[in-house]
């Protein structure tokens, strides 16, 4: 392995050198090449990058497309790491509990999330799944009826507004043209099974399609059990031949999910299947409800120019019943005594009741600029969310108890009001976008946002005082792309953009050393630059490479994590360098090929005190935090990461199967010590048949997955006070699963 820079250097000399040799860049291309293009650059269309549908190959971004067919052949389809795994760049790990969302980063961003996702913006069809503030949960995503996943990184994201490290967007499918019905029954280890059913159709200018799933596992952990029912629908009308509305619904109803929390190191390579007794002692788990409708009318005014408007609206309750807070436990990891709290508290149960909704309006006009075509959107949007977050001790003492769980103590329950709030959070944006391509051989694109994040919080818990408050953020991100077409098979680019990323309502909720509303927290701001190259080798191989260079300032970073509830700070600048590939090939014969592999270079570029608010090593000590020197590695972000997959089809039997392997490198898990997972690597094989009978579809499969069965870390919980740092991944575990469907 080349040390970072010189890979950087390298990857950008040879890009240089490539256009260097080119024929005359003026020159457009000839006929001949025109055509080949448009024969062999068989590239999937996109429309998260510019709004708009549009040939990847043709975008100076990175962006990339899983296809229904990988989201849902041989895969239980319970969670998006199952997809995103593939994607260069982006680290989305399972948790193995379902208590907390996938741990999903990109390019680094999204690291220091200890539940849900930050720093990377959420969309289901256009409509967010991303708060105003900067979080979301990928959770309420239905794999079962997805037509793709579109995974963008790099500077372009952040035309999406706060948080945009990344951007996620998956899309449901169209129904049918002829009224279809399918079932479909999943069962595997460790007592999972998943059913659902599906309908959908055409009926004259109405397009529908509906889809049910109910998952319920026992969890390889101990403590890890889940069940969940989610339903997702999509209804397209055509109001006329020039206005569209499209509908979308979702339910997430989960009133089960276990929380094994974490475990030390040695707790983890004794048993990696056991829990800590407080998991037990207090029940830690999380209730939670989510249901969301939005809808989309998209009118032609003419062929050059569309409106568009978007509104959306939804609750989400979430119930989470943690193993520390008022009144809770003693110090040690496994102490289940009681003790009396005489300072300001939260409990150790939270509950949050949100509203949420939204609009969006833009305008897009397409025409001719000194002979090149062009096209620009300009839009705004408002988002607002609104919690009410009560805490509560988490345990129930009868009269004369004494001071321990289960003696005189209920514990695992809610208690005493210790928290009564609302917080709010709404933002106003205004953006543009604008694509031009002056010459046959160049394409440019550039953009601008302009964001106002308001962040409110209102206390009505006022025994131990009024902690209301109120802070806002602003700020304008431009980016700008150009791509050159060095030939017909390949094209070079390269992209600059500002980003930034408010602190969430979440990460405000407890102040370092208290569990007051931190109102000091500010948002991290990001200076982000791209080159790459998209190629074609031949017929059947095509192959990306991205290099690119971010520079943080006011990063945001755990300054503790204690049973459940974390607390966060800002620290001063980081720097993420890294380079990205991906190569797909049809080796012919049935058989195909997919691989990529991204290296991160993640660190902090000053030193800062980590739990305490000091200004140098001496003061950092004594207000008990730890001094971090610059250099060191960010914690949650992996230096390396691969997948590969060989694929093959036997059409004349319907036979499918594949071989993947997964590996990651080393993670260090806290900014105070050395400590790191180690690296691993698994491997996972699927099979199945496909027949056609008559009217009916009908499919089964079976997936191994961790074929030699490793023991490995799954995810992390950074800067685990109690050490508790590590959640296991599963070991060798199967899946058999059977759909069929039938066309009417």
């Amino acid at each position: 392995m080349l040390p970072q820079k010189k890979l950087y250097l390298a990857v950008v000399g040879c890009l240089i050198s490539s256009a260097a040799i080119a024929a005359d860049p003026s020159a457009p291309l000839s006929s001949e090449e025109v055509e080949t293009a448009n024969v062999l650059l068989v590239s999937p269309v996109v429309v998260t990058a510019t709004r708009v549908e549009h040939n990847s190959f043709d975008l100076p971004v990175s962006i990339d497309v899983v296809d229904a067919e990988k989201i849902q052949e041989g895969q239980l389809q319970a969670n998006i790491s199952e997809s995103l795994v593939r994607i260069p760049g982006i680290v989305a790990q399972s948790r193995g509990q379902s208590a907390q969302d996938v741990q999903i980063s990109s390019r680094g961003f999204g690291a220091r999330s200890q539940f849900g996702i930050r720093g990377i913006r959420l969309y289901a069809d256009g409509v967010p799944l991303t708060m105003p503030d900067g979080q979301g949960q990928a959770g309420t995503f239905d794999l079962g009826s997805a037509k793709s996943i579109e995974v963008m990184r790099g500077p372009f994201s952040a035309l999406y507004g706060n948080s945009s490290g990344g951007v996620v967007q998956i899309f449901t499918t169209d129904g049918p043209k002829e009224p279809t019905v399918s079932g479909a029954f999943t069962t595997g280890s460790y007592g999972t099974n998943r059913e659902s059913v599906k309908v959908g159709g055409t009926s004259g200018e109405f397009n529908y399609l509906a889809n049910y799933s109910h998952l319920e596992s026992d969890g390889y952990r101990d403590h890890s059990a889940v069940r969940r029912d989610l339903f997702n629908a999509k209804l397209g009308i055509q109001l006329r031949q020039d206005t569209r509305l499209t509908v979308i619904a979702t339910y997430l109803d989960q009133p089960l999910a276990q929380d094994p929390q974490g475990l030390t190191k040695a707790l983890w390579q004794q048993n990696p299947k056991q829990v800590v007794t407080n998991t037990n002692t207090f029940n830690t788990r999380v209730e939670r409800s989510h249901t969301q409708v939005g809808a989309k009318l998209e009118h032609d005014i003419n062929a050059d120019n569309t409106v568009s408007l978007m509104a959306y609206g939804g609750t989400r309750d979430n119930l989470q019943f943690q193993s520390i807070g008022s009144n809770a436990l003693g110090t040690g990891i496994n102490d289940p005594k009681i003790i009396a709290s005489t300072s300001k508290t939260s409990g150790g149960v939270a509950q949050i009741n949100r509203d949420f909704s939204g609009l969006d309006f833009r305008f897009t006009h397409k025409g001719t600029l000194a002979n090149g075509p062009y096209s620009f959107s300009v839009g705004t949007n408002f988002d607002t969310m609104e919690d009410h977050r009560t805490g509560y001790d988490n345990f129930i003492a009868l009269p004369g108890a004494s001071l321990i769980c289960g003696v005189g103590i209920i514990c695992g329950v809610k208690g005493t009001l210790r928290r009564d709030e609302n917080d709010k959070a709404w933002n106003f944006d205004q953006y543009a976008q604008a694509e031009w391509s002056p010459h046959s051989r160049w394409n440019l694109v550039a953009g601008i946002r302009h964001s106002d994040v308001h962040i409110k919080s209102e206390d009505h818990y006022l025994t131990n005082g009024n902690d209301s408050g109120n802070v806002s953020f602003t700020k304008t991100t431009p980016v700008a792309g150009v791509i050159f077409k060095l030939t017909p098979m390949i094209n070079l680019y390269a992209n600059a953009g500002k980003g930034f990323e408010t602190p969430t309502l979440i990460e405000m909720a407890y102040k370092p050393g208290s569990g007051t509303f931190n109102f000091g927290l500010q948002p991290a701001t990001s200076t982000n630059y791209e080159i790459g190259a998209k190629t074609f080798i031949g017929a059947n191989t095509r192959a990306n490479i991205a290099v690119f260079k971010t520079d943080t300032s006011n990063e945001i970073v755990v300054a503790s994590s204690v049973s459940g509830r974390s607390t966060y700070q800002n620290v001063g600048s980081t720097e993420r360098n890294g380079v990205e590939l991906s190569v797909d090939s049809d080796f012919g014969r049935g058989f195909a090929g997919y691989a990529s592999y991204a290296y991160l270079d993640a660190s902090y570029s000053d030193p800062f005190c980590s739990g305490a608010i000091a200004s140098n090593a001496t003061s950092c000590g004594a207000s008990s935090g730890t001094w971090v020197k610059s250099g060191k590695a960010i914690p949650g972000t992996y230096r390396q990461t691969a997948y590969a997959e060989i694929s093959w089809k036997h059409a004349p039997t319907g036979f499918s199967t594949a071989l993947e392997t997964h590996a990651v490198d080393k993670v260090y898990v806290s900014d105070k010590t050395s400590e790191n997972a180690a690296g691993y690597a698994i491997v996972n094989w699927r099979g199945g048949f496909a027949q056609n009978i008559a009217k009916w579809r009908i499919a089964e499969f079976v997936r191994i997955e961790n074929i030699f069965d490793r023991n490995y870390v799954s995810s992390i919980k950074i800067n685990d006070s109690n050490s508790q740092f590590y959640e296991s991944g599963t070991n060798r575990n199967w899946l058999l699963g059977i759909n069929a469907s039938y066309q009417f």
